[in-house]
């Protein structure tokens, strides 16, 4: 049976580079970087030059740059520190954020004494930036504005550098969860100046359980974990080292390899979108089909049935692909990304997100494809 690997936003395969690079970190370096021995001193310098080289492709200081669990540890870290020790009185944010930022959010409210706006999105889930410049100068309430790079689930992109200015003439402060743009894209935090950025390894080909966030030099957090002086104070416990320098390692290579990828994954995704409309009745969802205004890794599809069995049946013939963000998998619940963006008849109807890698291939596509046009005439 093929096995085919179509849900990249979820996770993705580690590459063998990045393998290697751990096994031989473990195999030659064990010591704590706590420790002033030399062992100690080893690893602390590969932590702090995996610190250094993310830093550099992020065109910010060395110091600037937290490790973390993962993306959904540093935007709680974020969210938590804006309203109980940055002063934050109002958080804007969206209903189509990932869960971590949409959960965090209200559960901060039943402790702390701040207002949620929701900025307005458009049918295709793009944010009204007539309303986000509305609300922001319509309170003189320190506010933090977070709002995701790429949606999970549709792909949409934000044009961060508008917010980041409409923050800038307002001072407020810009969180954004870039999870599904870092190792995707080029930021330049110079360029586009943000607050706060949050990424995950295991989201560009590197280990799972690692991530970082990047807090602008002056803004002061407090740490959650207490107990240790580790990532200057903000979170208590040693250093996750070998997965720290396959996150860095990842990243890299990513970077490095950029155009060549992106150019044919994006290749890939207009020739599924082409093949796709082979099948009658086929949509897609937000701006996940166009190439300039979403993200070339993911591509959302509204088939014209009824059932939640498609997901299954892919599976059976070997496709991994997802109905919605996979930190959702098992809940039962439908996606609340396109609960907000679909009419009630419209999500009724079975919506797969497909997600790409370099790994990925036209036959993959061509299988696909026929195994979906036997799904829609059985």
């Amino acid at each position: 049976m093929n096995k085919i690997y179509f849900d990249n936003a979820a996770t993705t395969a580690i590459r063998p580079e990045i393998i290697e690079a751990i096994t031989d970190s473990m195999k030659s370096v064990y010591g704590n970087p706590s420790s002033v021995h030399q062992f100690g001193r080893s690893a602390k310098s590969l932590v702090e030059t995996a610190r250094k080289n993310i830093a550099k492709h992020l065109n910010v200081s060395a110091s600037e740059i937290y490790f973390t669990a993962g993306g959904s540890e540093a935007n709680n870290l974020i969210l938590w520190n804006a309203v109980a020790h940055l002063g934050v009185k109002r958080i804007i944010t969206s209903k189509t954020e990932h869960h971590a930022v949409l959960h965090k959010i209200p559960a901060l409210k039943e402790n702390y004494d701040f207002e949620i706006c929701y900025v307005k999105l458009d049918n295709f889930g793009l944010v009204d930036f007539e309303h986000l410049s509305n609300l922001l100068q319509n309170s003189s309430k320190k506010t933090l504005v977070s709002l995701m790079y790429i949606n999970n689930e549709i792909g949409n992109i934000l044009d961060i550098s508008k917010v980041s200015v409409l923050c800038k003439v307002h001072n407020a402060l810009f969180h954004s969860d870039t999870v599904q743009g870092i190792g995707h894209f080029n930021i330049d935090l110079q360029k586009t100046p943000i607050d706060f950025i949050t990424a995950s390894a295991h989201k560009f080909h590197g280990p799972k359980g690692v991530g970082f966030l990047y807090v602008k030099k002056g803004i002061v957090m407090k740490p959650v974990l207490i107990g240790g002086e580790q990532e200057k104070g903000l979170r208590a416990g040693t250093e996750n080292i070998h997965s720290i320098a396959g996150m860095e390692k990842a990243m890299t290579i990513s970077l490095t390899n950029l155009i060549e990828e992106q150019t044919y994954i994006q290749n890939l995704k207009t020739y599924f979108i082409h093949r796709l409309k082979e099948i009658p009745g086929v949509q897609f969802n937000g701006l996940s089909a166009d190439e300039t205004q979403s993200s070339y890794l993911i591509l959302n599809v509204r088939f014209p049935v009824e059932t939640d069995l498609l997901l299954f049946n892919l599976d059976l013939k070997g496709i991994a692909v997802s109905g919605g963000s996979a930190c959702q998998s098992g809940t039962q619940k439908g996606s609340h990304v396109l609960g907000e963006l679909l009419h009630k008849k419209e999500r009724n109807k079975a919506s797969v997100r497909f997600s790409f890698s370099y790994q990925n291939t036209k036959a993959e596509i061509d299988y696909t494809i026929s195994i979906l046009k036997s799904i829609m005439t059985s």
